[in-house]
């Protein structure tokens, strides 16, 4: 028996740094401080495994061999007009890092989860900027924690209590020390730990926090409700925040994919920086994957921007609307795709994902999912921070290193392997020295 601590958790954008698995024969048998999605990733590793790589002939995925899975990959990629690298929020930075240069090898789009999650937010934070601070911060010094439209105990289960309201910091003790409020269409778990609840009406958030800067400035609100709240809570709410010693927003993709997107975004930063006049208050998104903050970090420092980056002019082009993977099916633009770590025939809009069975698609992952059924070409990759050590970045922008606790199935590469292979291909099919 090996016991092998302080294991970085690959699940959510916690990233949880503190896990202490044990290994017997090459399985992980038990792992403390994991929570209960962690748990079942790591104690069910093969279960959907993808064993080898596998390339559809005659309408049917049969077995081949690497080489043959690469040169397959590397031909849709590189006939196509316009293909689309998609994904890239569960792997690693290294991984992310030849996908960039990958896309800018064949002119196509690299594009990530962000764009169908967190990506308005992004653009709120170009519009306006972002006070934020580490995780760190948060743990040892809010006395103010407010979840708007996020719901930790089953998104993030550990965050309450490693991070936020329930944690011991430095200078606040735990939960007695610190007031929790929560924002939301409906009375989730998290809201039921609350101090305080707010119930918005549905698509309202943008009103609500302009009603919230208003009361923040000194304002008299005219309305009787805004939001389908009482101007006297929002009053309320807003001496709250400026009563705090150290304040802090967590919001999730109920605010950044309703109604208003980006400028629901542009109100709650501008919230913090009012608030930021009379006290200390800070804004940082709830991530969902392990390494979306990292596919965003990754790509903005080699191209410039975060996500939906076109190399098709010969240069990285950005506009979030038109390079953005899904409005690109919508407006059959693209003619192929490589999908890394992603199944977004489960998870796209109708519309979308019925376009993308339309061309061909080559996916890396390691598990089957939808997309990989409907794949030309399937690889099977290695668990990144399970089967093999990477980096990635925690929500708030911190990087750690995911550490390798067991070994991967005989013959299955970590993507990084994999796609210097298919760049290796490419560059050889380029030359005109293979076809």
């Amino acid at each position: 028996m090996t016991q092998i601590q302080d294991v970085v958790c690959t699940v959510c954008g916690c990233c949880c740094d503190d896990l202490e698995v044990e290994v017997q024969d090459d399985r992980i048998v038990k792992a403390k401080n994991a929570c209960a999605l962690s748990l079942s990733k790591l104690l069910s590793l093969d279960q959907e495994r993808i064993l080898s790589p596998m390339v559809r002939q005659g309408g049917r995925l049969k077995k081949a061999s690497l080489d043959q899975a690469v040169k397959r990959t590397a031909s849709l990629l590189t006939r196509a007009e316009l293909p689309v690298l998609w994904g890239w929020s569960l792997t690693s930075c290294e991984a992310i890092e030849k996908g960039v240069e990958l896309a800018e090898l064949v002119g196509g789009v690299i594009d990530n989860n962000t764009s169908v999650c967190h990506g308005p937010g992004i653009i709120g934070f170009q519009d306006v900027g972002a006070s934020s601070c580490s995780l760190g911060e948060v743990k040892n010094r809010a006395d103010l924690v407010v979840y708007w439209a996020a719901n930790p105990v089953h998104a993030h289960p550990r965050h309450l209590a490693r991070y936020s309201a329930q944690a011991k910091g430095r200078f606040r003790k735990g939960r007695s020390d610190r007031k929790l409020v929560v924002v939301d269409i409906r009375r989730t778990d998290t809201a039921k730990l609350a101090d305080a609840f707010i119930q918005i009406t549905p698509n309202r958030d943008y009103e609500l926090l302009t009603a919230l800067r208003a009361a923040a400035n000194g304002e008299e609100l005219e309305q009787d409700e805004v939001a389908g709240v009482p101007a006297g809570v929002i009053e309320d709410l807003a001496e709250t925040m400026l009563g705090a010693r150290f304040g802090i927003i967590f919001y999730g993709v109920g605010l950044t994919m309703s109604r208003g997107k980006s400028r629901n975004l542009d109100a709650a930063l501008s919230l913090v920086l009012d608030l930021n006049k009379r006290t200390k208050f800070l804004i940082m998104p709830m991530r969902g994957h392990f390494n979306v903050t990292g596919a965003n970090e990754v790509i903005a420092w080699q191209t410039g921007y975060p996500f939906g980056v076109d190399f098709s002019r010969g240069f990285p082009h950005y506009n979030p609307g038109e390079t953005t993977f899904v409005d690109m099916l919508n407006s059959k633009e693209c003619d192929a795709a490589l999908v890394v770590g992603s199944d977004p025939l489960a998870h796209l809009p109708a519309q979308a994902a019925d376009y993308l069975r339309t061309i061909p698609v080559a996916t890396i992952d390691p598990h089957k999912t939808l997309t990989t059924e409907a794949s030309t070409v399937v690889i099977p990759s290695a668990l990144v921070g399970v089967e093999t050590p990477g980096t990635v970045y925690r929500m708030d922008v911190v990087p750690l290193l995911a550490k390798q606790v067991v070994n991967p199935p005989s013959h299955i590469l970590p993507d990084i392997e994999i796609l210097d292979k298919i760049i290796h291909r490419v560059r050889r099919m380029q030359r005109g020295k293979v076809s």
